[in-house]
């Protein structure tokens, strides 16, 4: 369940990036300006089979259109990228599939629990293939404002990068790093060299599939970059994450004055809703920080990929964290 309003959007045009990934711009059908949202915020897509996925924005609001000028609505868009997994569970095969130019859809308003920290004296930006999509709308606002900023895009190949168009624009292109793997020498990227050379707050922000994200956590914790200044947003959950099964708990709401039991095959969220508290929540994999809330961070097992240290003080992501011992206190 969630908290977010619903919207009805056209499927205004459906274009290849690459020969795996479509983007979709999704407009309002009656022309009217859809709800304005934050470089990093992503929406919820419900598509054709009752699947519903999270697809990070790809255009910063105030970046140019690509729409022709002879569209009749001028009406803002939305545009989101959708890779086709191989082994997908149905929902890039039915955007790929069964999604066509002009139908409607269900979709939640943006959220963003990825943003861009105001405190950051320098940004550098880390996009592995399809994990471009939220990089590149917060590339096109820094350079809105004029702000220090580097964008790093791992790809296969040229052939298989993701909006280049977008990338071609001369106001990105000063920041602009591209690494790609079948290219020679002078297109890669140092990971532990990039990560190494690093300027007094400069915040590290990475989105991409598991094996690069990896990767760029293991160079990270190779040139002790601090926990805070790192931002991630995954697609999934590592392979070999356990975010639901544990010890039993009890959940300890102060300001309810009430305990709630929570079983070892059992979730936080699951055990709240049996007793009819309403947390809002979305992937269920601790990605998305839907389901974030205040409590004692200090007495959790967090198992989450959305919080920061500092943040999992006094936070608790209830879809899939747990207690370090018998209790775990929330203000709720």
């Amino acid at each position: 369940m969630s908290l977010e309003r619903t919207l009805t959007v056209r499927v205004e045009r459906i274009s290849r990036e690459t020969p795996e990934i479509l983007a979709f711009e999704l407009s309002h059908p009656w022309g009217r300006a859809l709800p304005v949202y934050e470089a990093g915020a992503h929406i919820d897509v419900h598509m054709p089979g009752g699947f519903s996925r999270q697809y990070s924005l790809a255009r910063w609001p105030g970046a140019p259109s690509n729409t022709p000028s002879n569209t009749p609505s001028n009406a803002p868009s939305y545009v989101i990228g959708v890779k086709r997994e191989v082994a997908s569970r149905g929902g890039s095969a039915s955007m790929h599939e069964r999604v066509r130019e002009g139908d409607l859809i269900a979709i939640s308003t943006p959220r963003n629990t990825f943003p861009l920290r105001e405190e950051a004296a320098h940004h550098l930006l880390m996009a592995g293939g399809i994990g471009m999509t939220p990089l590149l709308a917060m590339a096109q606002a820094l350079a809105a404002r004029g702000a220090s900023f580097t964008l790093c895009v791992f790809a296969r190949s040229e052939a298989h990068l993701a909006f280049a168009g977008a990338l071609r624009d001369p106001a990105l292109a000063p920041h602009l790093r591209l690494h790609l793997d079948q290219g020679d020498a002078s297109q890669r990227i140092d990971l532990q060299a990039l990560l190494a050379d690093r300027a007094p707050d400069t915040h590290l922000y990475v989105c991409g599939p598991g094996g690069f994200m990896k990767a760029v956590r293991d160079a990270a914790a190779k040139t002790d970059w601090p926990e805070d200044a790192l931002h991630t947003e995954y697609f999934a959950a590592p392979t070999d994450a356990n975010t639901t099964t544990g010890l039993p708990f009890t959940l300890k709401l102060a300001q309810r004055g009430i305990t709630v039991p929570v079983a070892a095959d059992q979730t936080a969220v699951d055990a709240l809703h049996e007793v009819g508290i309403d947390i809002p929540v979305s992937c269920q994999q601790g990605l998305c920080g839907t389901c974030v809330v205040e409590g004692d961070g200090e007495g959790a097992e967090h198992r989450d990929f959305c919080l920061t240290g500092t943040e999992r003080r006094s936070k608790v992501a209830l879809c899939c964290s747990r207690a370090k011992g018998l209790e775990l206190v929330l203000q709720l």
